[in-house]
């Protein structure tokens, strides 16, 4: 029976640069599953790469069809963005281990669905001052920069990350990505391979 690593941290914390060199990591053999997002395409992105863009009625259809996994809404100025996993043949834990991208509600959501023993949680660390200067790089780099959006979900993450959040869902592990993070990616690595 596989696994599911699911990586989760605060935005700006690492988790895209540490999730492309996990998923590249052929002694680790982990596959990708692709999420789905309502929220429109940014820059340098590609449907089906980073998520699946779908429509507000195509969300509706898929939980109509009871194909939903995990989600989560965000309430923006631009309206509401919802990110989201939908059982639909990419996970079959008879065929591997998997690396997943989340929020620690979404982890829940996957060891709720998929049972405790077949899903680990991966926390990604970072001080709210590095974080801060990662968000605002990323974001002067977009054509249309939305500086509200960016403090609102750092706000937000302040919230779905606390300490009590965190104890609760029972992750006791974490990972520190506040300085190097080729060592942050080896602690995960070898975490992953004591846990196949």
């Amino acid at each position: 029976m596989g696994k599911i690593f699911l990586l989760m941290g605060k935005s700006t914390s690492g988790k895209d640069s540490i999730y492309k060199n996990l998923i590249q990591d052929e002694e680790l053999g982990l596959k990708k599953v692709v999420p789905y997002t309502t929220r429109p395409m940014r820059d340098g992105e590609t449907d089906g790469v980073q998520y699946f863009f779908k429509s507000e009625e195509e969300y509706i259809q898929l939980g109509a069809l009871k194909k939903i996994i995990e989600e989560r809404t965000y309430h923006t100025k631009y309206g509401e963005w919802r990110y989201f996993t939908a059982d639909d043949g990419q996970i079959d834990l008879s065929k591997g281990n998997y690396l997943v991208i989340g929020t620690l509600e979404s982890y829940c959501s996957y060891r709720d669905y998929f049972g405790s023993q077949n899903v680990e949680p991966i926390l990604i660390e970072v001080s709210t001052k590095i974080r801060l200067h990662r968000a605002l790089d990323r974001e002067d780099k977009q054509e249309n920069p939305k500086y509200d959006e960016m403090c609102r979900r750092f706000l937000a993450d302040e919230e779905d990350f606390s300490e009590e959040k965190i104890a609760c869902a029972g992750i006791v592990r974490r990972f520190d990505n506040n300085n190097t993070i080729d060592i942050c990616i080896a602690e995960i690595k070898e975490f992953i391979k004591e846990n196949l």
